[in-house]
């Protein structure tokens, strides 16, 4: 890092208070390089040993400077026996919003706005939060009569966006959002909501490009370099999604997710996709589902094979010989007429047992599986567009094509777990929302 850089970071540190100015300078040189962020944990630590029992303008600086590194537990318990200026509830009040304590969060937005606080950059904020929280109906309203700075304001635009997304109108999100950015093409809320909706439909080119502008200027959006990663991930990129990884772990070392999505991407780089393996187990299990009645047979055998539930070659495969003569007017004619038939597409009885269950197709016979008996239905009727997953997650759910919490917990990890670009940190995700629903995944037979 640049002498130039360190220097401009000790002079922060070395103010008595921090302006809101002053902070939008700290966060340009916190993200300017990766080296820069050491630099100021080190001062930081140094600023908290000098201040052990911070109190006044001090525990305001130790606060903020906590923000800064996204420890906003502590931040909190700093700034709590800090002066009481709108500077403390105001940060006080960020910290409270990126926890998604929203209500907590409203009320020091307000006591900033009494203590002097800028009274339209928290009316902002507090229909943002409005929206966050659940009120979108409310939150509606509120745009409504602020209308006419749409206009002109990049934030009142974004809000206009953010309704429409939470009312599930998309497209008039992403057009209020690109009015947004027409405005203030460094919009950084509108930009990370602009492309998580790109992101959502497909477009992962003009995604990334958005993601890359929200982490282009102070304050870096660690959910930005997230989604970045899992993108970066599913194109077999892994040493850029690390980077993003270790950009947000620079800031946030305790950060859960992103220490569990590096162990997916360490994993990652060491595997090896045979892809012609994969061709050729998806071309076999296309075979497995073609019905035994595309197959000329006698009728004593079609019938024998209709009353023991046998539709498809993949339940024939995990059926025996011993099986079928066991069944009453099966003989060895009707055997040696299905066997001919195997043997046609290069399979044979009994053939999934022997490998250990890498068949794909139910068995034979087998009943559905049904959901938790104790759960209740309601909630087994949940769809899953109304539950937060992320977007790997999400995309490997309409790969599955499971449409709610019951299909869902109708799954098992081994399931999940055969799907590409499917690691621990999704599944553990899953396991989460699910168990905050009173449900969990089937257990494997």
């Amino acid at each position: 890092m640049e002498r130039t850089q360190k220097d401009d970071l000790l002079v922060f540190l070395d103010k008595e208070a921090w302006t809101a100015e002053d902070c939008k300078a700290i966060f340009s040189s916190l993200f300017s390089c990766p080296d820069a962020v050491r630099v100021f944990k080190e001062l930081v630590s140094r600023l908290e040993e000098q201040n052990p029992q911070a109190k006044g303008q001090a525990a305001l600086k130790v606060g903020i400077a906590r923000y800064m590194l996204c420890r906003f537990d502590s931040a909190l318990e700093a700034l709590a026996a800090a002066t009481d200026n709108k500077d403390r509830h105001y940060f006080q009040a960020l910290c409270l919003k990126s926890m998604r304590q929203y209500e907590k969060a409203a009320e020091e937005f307000s006591r900033a706005k009494d203590r002097g606080w800028d009274s339209h950059e928290i009316a902002f904020n507090l229909i943002e939060l409005q929206a966050l929280g659940g009120d979108i109906g409310g939150a509606a309203k509120a745009v409504e009569k602020h209308a006419a700075k749409a206009e002109t304001s990049a934030d009142w635009q974004y809000l206009v966006g953010l309704v429409c997304e939470l009312t599930g109108e998309g497209e008039k999100a992403a057009e209020a959002y690109h009015k947004a950015r027409a405005i203030d093409q460094n919009h950084a809320a509108a930009s990370f909501r602009l492309a998580f909706y790109y992101d959502l439909h497909g477009d992962e080119e003009q995604a990334m490009s958005l993601y890359k502008q929200c982490i282009s200027s102070p304050p870096v959006h660690s959910s930005a370099l997230m989604n970045m990663a899992v993108l970066y991930e599913d194109a077999g990129k892994y040493e850029n999604a690390m980077g993003c990884l270790r950009r947000v772990l620079a800031v946030n070392p305790g950060h859960l997710r992103a220490r569990l999505f590096v162990k997916d991407v360490e994993a990652s780089l060491d595997m090896y996709y045979d892809e012609d393996q994969a061709k050729r187990i998806a071309k076999r299990n296309a075979v497995l589902d073609i019905p035994v009645t595309d197959f000329e047979l006698s009728v004593r055998a079609r019938n024998c094979l209709r009353k023991m539930n046998i539709g498809t070659l993949g339940d024939l495969v995990r059926t025996t010989e011993a099986d079928l003569l066991s069944y009453k007017n099966f003989g060895e004619t009707s055997l040696k007429e299905i066997k001919d038939m195997l043997t046609a597409k290069n399979l044979r009885l009994g053939q999934a047992m022997e490998e250990d269950g890498s068949f794909e197709t139910p068995a034979a016979g087998e009943p559905p599986v049904a959901p938790p008996p104790a759960a209740d239905q309601g909630l087994l009727a949940t769809p899953i567009d109304q539950v937060q997953f992320s977007i790997r997650c999400r995309r490997v759910l309409e790969t599955l094509k499971v449409a709610t919490l019951g299909d869902l917990a109708a799954k098992s990890e081994a399931e999940l777990m055969t799907c590409k670009n499917f690691g621990q940190t999704s599944l553990n995700e899953i396991r989460q929302r699910l168990g905050e629903n009173g449900l969990k995944l089937r257990e494997s037979d």
